[in-house]
C-alpha cells in the first residue's frame, strides 16, 4: 500500500468490486459478445490465449477491475489470478498509476519527440539492473526481442541464435520454431508463414540439459544465447543449480552474447529481476509487461558499448512511432516507484503461502501434483513426476487442468486460460484468504484424465 493512498488498492471501493461469495456459471452477455466478435476478430479475440480454448470453454468478457478483483460483463466477480498476463503487479486501477496516467494524458498522449519521463525511466531501470547501462524503449516485447536479436547479430557478425525448447519470446518469425529430432537441432517452422530459412537460423536445445547445450555451443557459431532466466511460458521451470552460470560461461568462451528475456521475470521475481535473484548478468536484457505499468511498452538494454550500436548513435536500425510513449512511461514510473524491498518481501510471502496451500489442498484431495513457485510466479503441474523441461511439461494431465480451471471460475477465481499464473504485489487479507479457500474447494471435482501434448496447457498457473 502506498503511504499516501487512502485505502489498500486490494480493497474494493464502494459500489465497485466486492469479494465473490457464491458459485457462478451464467455468462449470457459474454456469449452474445463472443458471437459478435467471431464475425469481426480472428477467433473472436485479439490474442489467442484469451479464447480460453485450452480449458474447454468460450472466453469471458471483462468489464472492470480494481485491486485483486475483476468483474465480467454479466456482473460476475472474480479474484484475478491472471493480472493481464503480467503487467499489473500492483493490481487493477491502482490509484497512483491512474493519477500518473491521467496527468500525463492531460499534457498530451504522444509527441513523436523526446520527453523527460523517458530519461527518468531509463535511469530507474539502470539503477535496478546494473547490466543495463543504456536502453531503448519499444511498444511490445516481440518488438524488443526482434531488435535485440538484430543487435546481437550485428555485434558478433554471426547469424544463429540458440533458444530453449518450450520458451516463447514473442512472435518473431525466427523464434516461432520448434525442435526437430535429436537433442540440439536447428529449428523447423512452428507456424505457417514462417520460412524454413528463418527457422533454420534458430538452434533449439532442451532446457536444463547441460550436455545438449554444451554440444550446441561447440557445433554452432552463435550470435546469441537467448533464455528466460526464469522460464515461465511452459509453466514455471526454474534453472537447475549451475545452469545459468553455464550459459554465462559458454557465452564468454564462444563469443556469443548472452540475452536474458526478462519480459515476465523483470521487476517481478526481484527488484532487479532474475539476474539479481541468481547473480548471473547477461549482455543484453529484454524487458516488458511491468516496464509499461499496464500500458503497451517494452524495452531492451545492455552495456553502453553494445547499445551505442543502435541508431542514431550507431548503425543498427530500429525505430518506433510510439516508443517511449509519455503515458506508458508515466504508468511505468508510478509502478516501479512502489516496488521497494518491502513490497517484494510481501510478494514472496504471498506466493509462498498460496503455493503451500495448493500443495496441501492437492494432497488432501488425493491428487499428486508438482507446485513450482518464485516470488510473484507459480505453476501447478498436473503431473506425478518432477518437471524440469518442456518434454516433462508436455506429459501433464490436460483434462484435469481444464476441469480445475472451469471449477475455479464457478467459485469466483479467474485462472489463466493457458499456462500462466501471476500474483500482484498486495492482496487484501480477505481476498487472499478467500482465494485460498476457493482454491482448496476447486480440487474436489478434478479427478484424473488423459495426458496432453500442448505445452501451453501443461500447467495451471504461471
Amino acid at each position: 500500500m502506498s503511504a499516501t493512498s487512502a485505502r489498500d488498492p486490494g480493497e474494493s471501493p464502494p459500489g465497485q468490486i466486492s469479494q465473490v461469495n457464491r458459485p457462478l456459471g451464467d455468462w449470457p452477455r459474454s456469449r452474445e459478445l463472443y458471437g459478435r466478435a467471431l464475425e469481426l476478430l480472428p477467433g473472436g479475440v485479439n490474442s489467442p490465449v484469451r479464447a480460453m480454448r485450452a480449458i474447454g470453454r468460450d472466453p469471458i468478457f471483462i468489464a472492470s477491475g480494481y485491486g485483486a478483483t475483476i468483474r465480467d460483463v454479466d456482473g460476475n466477480e472474480y479474484v484475478d489470478w491472471v493480472c493481464s498476463w503480467g503487467p499489473l503487479i500492483l493490481g487493477h486501477a491502482h490509484p497512483a498509476v491512474l493519477e500518473a496516467v491521467a496527468a500525463a494524458a492531460a499534457r498530451g498522449t504522444t509527441f513523436g519527440a523526446p520527453t523527460a519521463g523517458e530519461v527518468e525511466l531509463a535511469e530507474a531501470v539502470s539503477e535496478r539492473i546494473p547490466s543495463v547501462q543504456m536502453l531503448r524503449m519499444t511498444s511490445s516485447g516481440t518488438e524488443a526481442t526482434m531488435s535485440t536479436i538484430r543487435l546481437a547479430r550485428a555485434a558478433t557478425g554471426r547469424e544463429l541464435v540458440l533458444k530453449f525448447s518450450g520458451a516463447y519470446h514473442g512472435h518473431v518469425d525466427g523464434l516461432l520454431a520448434e525442435a526437430g529430432s535429436g537433442l540440439a537441432t536447428q529449428g523447423i517452422p512452428a507456424s505457417p508463414g514462417v520460412t524454413e530459412a528463418a527457422a533454420r537460423a534458430t538452434v533449439i536445445v532442451p532446457w536444463n540439459d547441460a550436455e545438449a547445450f554444451g554440444e550446441a555451443t561447440e557445433r554452432h557459431q552463435l550470435a546469441a544465447i537467448l533464455a528466460e532466466p526464469v522460464p515461465a511460458n511452459m509453466g514455471l521451470v526454474p534453472a537447475e543449480p549451475g545452469f545459468l552460470e553455464l550459459l554465462r560461461e559458454r557465452a564468454d568462451q564462444t563469443g556469443a552474447l548472452l540475452v536474458f528475456d526478462e519480459v515476465i521475470s523483470g521487476f517481478r521475481v526481484g527488484r532487479g529481476g532474475a539476474q539479481e535473484l541468481y547473480g548471473v548478468l547477461p549482455d543484453l536484457t529484454i524487458m516488458g509487461k511491468i516496464v509499461g505499468g499496464g500500458l503497451p511498452a517494452a524495452a531492451y538494454g545492455g552495456s553502453r558499448e553494445l547499445m551505442t550500436r543502435i541508431a542514431p548513435a550507431g548503425d543498427v536500425y530500429q525505430a518506433g512511432t510510439l516508443s517511449g510513449n509519455p503515458v506508458a512511461v508515466a504508468a511505468a514510473l508510478a509502478t516501479l516507484g512502489r516496488l521497494d524491498g518491502a513490497a517484494y518481501e510481501r510478494l514472496a510471502a504471498t506466493t509462498d503461502a498460496l503455493a503451500q496451500g495448493m500443495r496441501g489442498a492437492a494432497l488432501a484431495a488425493g491428487r499428486e501434483v508438482q507446485v513450482h513457485s518464485l516470488p510473484g510466479l507459480m505453476t501447478v503441474f498436473f503431473s506425478e513426476r518432477p518437471v524440469r523441461n518442456y518434454a516433462d511439461a508436455q506429459t501433464c494431465d490436460l483434462d484435469a487442468y481444464g476441469r480445475w480451471c472451469r471449477r475455479l471460475l464457478e467459485l469466483g477465481v479467474y485462472p489463466a486460460g493457458r499456462s500462466r499464473r501471476r500474483l500482484r504485489r498486495i492482496k487484501a487479507r480477505a481476498a487472499s484468504a478467500g482465494a485460498r479457500d476457493r482454491g482448496r474447494r476447486s480440487w474436489r471435482p478434478v479427478g484424473h484424465g488423459r495426458p496432453g501434448t500442448n505445452p501451453s496447457m501443461s500447467c495451471c498457473w504461471r
